[in-house]
């Protein structure tokens, strides 16, 4: 497959922190140097607020020093999508003694990560949906580890805004899955949150909802 985004700079920070993002993500790329010709199949060019002027093309992104390469790779995927706002914003969770936590976008993965407490895991949440927008918004936990659940579900009851939606999601075999795909813990618990993330899980009444802001 061709890829659709290209990084175009010669600054080593710039080029790292982009790159990283995109890998991370799984999104292709084209490395190119602002001097080099662009593909017709590229439809999305990266680059810095020094290189921009070498680089002529329609749908142009500048990074500068300070700007999030995550906002950058988000803006980049919409222009790549032809969308101006993402539909389904899905935060998968699989409670336990750790968190995992997974992030799908339109039904991709924008990141995984482990929390160690309940504490960190209800405002890890909270912090994703005030940092990312769509137009549905939706948490769902896993069901395996009751003892956990139980108490996840009306922290996040009463922190997460009143549009955010709240599902619980019946995750045999995602756990399963996971111990049988990879050995380390942390990784293991991210991949059943994605699971738990693509599953469609029973609506929990919220009860003491924010007002969206």
């Amino acid at each position: 497959m061709e890829a659709k985004i290209a990084v175009a700079t010669v600054s080593g920070k710039a080029y790292y922190l982009i790159v990283n993002e995109l890998k991370a993500r799984g999104l292709g790329f084209l490395s190119l140097t602002p001097y080099e010709s662009i593909p017709l199949t590229v439809q999305v060019v990266i680059t810095t607020e020094k290189e921009r002027e070498l680089i002529k093309h329609p749908k142009l992104l500048v990074y500068q020093e300070g700007t999030s390469a995550s906002e950058l790779v988000d803006e980049a995927t919409k222009l790549v999508r032809g969308k101006t706002t993402f539909e389904t914003i899905a935060v998968g969770v699989d409670p336990g003694k750790t968190f995992g936590i997974a992030i799908l976008r339109d039904g991709d993965i924008l990141e995984t990560l482990t929390c160690v407490s309940l504490e960190e895991t209800v405002n890890t949440i909270a912090d994703i949906f005030s940092k990312h927008q769509a137009a549905a918004k939706v948490v769902k936990v896993g069901s395996l580890a009751p003892e956990y659940t139980a108490e996840l579900l009306p922290l996040l009851d009463k922190v997460l805004p009143k549009d955010v939606t709240i599902e619980v999601v019946h995750e045999e075999g995602t756990s399963r899955l996971g111990r049988q795909t990879i050995h380390k813990r942390g990784l293991r618990h991210a991949i059943a949150a994605v699971k738990i993330a693509e599953r469609r899980g029973e609506a929990y009444r919220r009860q003491g909802a924010m007002e969206t802001q």
